[in-house]
């Protein structure tokens, strides 16, 4: 019986290791983003679930029985906690099967994790052997365990922090150094809640035309991602440098420009983004701002005229600065024009700037289109969401025929904005969809508020599926906005 129960519960065990690193990894090993994430729904569930308070019981039960010698019982416990186990088990080979198990990307930090964890797995059972406790403490110790996994696993990843730490110091020292050699390069840094990404690359498309270019990659927008493109990517010939800038507290901004010392800043829009980390409107405003403080004096700062931070903070700026996008007719045109006024400052004729903007193929920010499964129009957006995306893309999709379906999860990290933001997206979705599915439960009720009857909460992939197909014919339109199940998104695209 102990190694039915010891190889279940490694199975099971395993599982969770993988989960809660690709937790930590998910929010970047931000303790505020970790902690922020409880704070939703799903969070919530994972913490305050019936299958935990079983567990719980369980343990507690063996405890008791342990104590007042309820031999027949205390077999029964251990049964039912073995009984419990392989249920689990099954439902991992299922979602293992499905390809729909949660698991970090590989890096080196992840293999040396997740290679510690395991190990940790099999020596941990294999002490419990050599202590020869009886079946009853042998397995109130592994479900002790697997209760407490949350703790044990951000336990683990934490203590690789100091020298991920080190690391990382080590990597920012040597991009500083390293950066220094190039003195005649120029530095584009690109900041914002939003639009930083496409900003960067319709910049790379226009200037390439003229100048040797080097760009961060996707998702590489911190110090370490900066730094790495720096000492990996970054080559004499290149004359021009355009680093998007992401940061979830005050000062990293700032830091970030310390490395890549920009004498160009953009800011593409400010909102609440990541408000629950940065704690304020405030704090997101003057960090954003963080990139126009370090640029010198004959830097040249640019700001989306669309938004109302951005103006404000361009009338406080002292050195030349300009603004964009004030006639853009949809969201996002604004970071093409924003491109394009870069780009003039540097010398590029219109004829030039015209023949580099036509081979941008997609000129919408964030969203992509997509032929869909039985003629359906699909708009992909999962790449990011924020407030200012979700409102202007349900805007663009206004200008367009056909019925309209929204399916998103509500919005994280927004902080005390949250109730206000989900209550402008309901109030959108009223105007321009005739469906909103919403795939989380956290404000659904704010967007059900503000467009009635049309937001329903579904979370299951195969559900949501039929939903739409009952509910749409060819030429309809889906809009799909942030995380939404992969399976969903097969089934749609087929």
């Amino acid at each position: 019986m102990r190694y039915l129960i010891s190889l279940l519960w490694l199975i099971i065990f395993t599982k969770k290791l993988l989960f809660w690193v690709y937790l930590w990894q998910l929010k970047e090993y931000h303790i505020g983003r970790f902690i922020d994430h409880f704070r939703t729904y799903k969070g919530k569930r994972l913490i305050f679930n019936y299958l935990l308070l079983i567990k719980i019981l369980l343990l507690l039960g063996m405890i008791f029985t342990a104590r007042h010698g309820l031999t027949e019982f205390k077999f029964n416990l251990v049964y039912l906690t073995a009984l419990i186990f392989f249920a689990e088990v099954l439902y991992t080979f299922k979602v293992f099967w499905q390809k729909t198990i949660k698991k970090p990307v590989l890096t080196q930090k992840i293999a040396v994790i997740l290679s510690t964890g395991f190990s940790s797995e099999v020596l941990l059972v294999f002490f419990l052997f050599l202590l020869e406790f009886k079946l009853t403490k042998f397995t109130a110790s592994l479900l002790l365990l697997d209760i407490l996994a949350p703790i044990v696993f951000s336990s683990l990843v934490l203590s690789f922090q100091p020298l991920a730490v080190f690391l990382r110091n080590r990597i920012l020292k040597q991009a500083k150094h390293r950066r220094d050699y190039f003195k005649n390069l120029l530095v584009i840094g690109i900041t914002g809640s939003y639009g930083k990404t496409s900003t960067k690359e319709f910049l790379y498309t226009i200037l390439s035309e003229k100048f040797k270019v080097l760009k961060t990659k996707e998702h590489q927008n911190s110090e370490v991602g900066i730094s790495e493109c720096i000492l990996d990517e970054l080559m004499p010939e290149h004359q021009i440098f355009i680093a998007e800038m992401g940061a979830y507290n005050k000062g990293g901004i700032k830091l970030l420009c310390d490395i890549a010392k920009p004498k160009i800043g953009v800011i593409t829009g400010i909102n609440e983004q990541h408000m629950a980390t940065f704690g304020s409107q405030e704090n997101i405003i003057k960090t954003k701002y963080e990139l126009i403080e370090s640029l010198p004096a004959n830097g040249v700062a640019f700001f989306n005229g669309k938004n109302k931070y951005c103006r404000e903070l361009y009338g406080k700026t002292n050195i030349k600065k300009y603004l964009y996008g004030q006639d853009a007719k949809i969201f996002g045109e604004e970071n093409l024009f924003g491109a394009m006024a870069v780009a003039r400052e540097l010398g590029m004729s219109d004829e030039e700037i015209s023949r580099a903007v036509q081979k941008i193929e997609n000129k919408l920010t964030g969203i992509v289109k997509k032929d869909g499964a039985g003629g359906l129009i699909v708009y992909d957006a999962t790449f990011s969401a924020n407030p200012d995306s979700v409102i202007g893309h349900l805007e663009y999709l206004k200008t367009l025929p056909g019925k309209k379906v929204i399916i998103m999860p509500c919005l994280i990290e927004l902080g005390k904005a949250s109730r206000e933001v989900h209550d402008r997206i309901g109030a959108k979705i009223a105007e321009v969809c005739d469906l909103a599915i919403i795939t989380t439960k956290d404000r659904f009720k704010e967007i059900k508020e503000a467009a009635g009857l049309k937001a329903v909460f579904m979370d299951n992939p195969e559900k949501i599926f039929i939903k739409i197909k009952s509910f749409c014919s060819s030429g309809d339109i889906i809009l799909i906005e942030s995380r939404v199940p992969s399976q969903l998104i097969d089934s749609l695209m087929k």
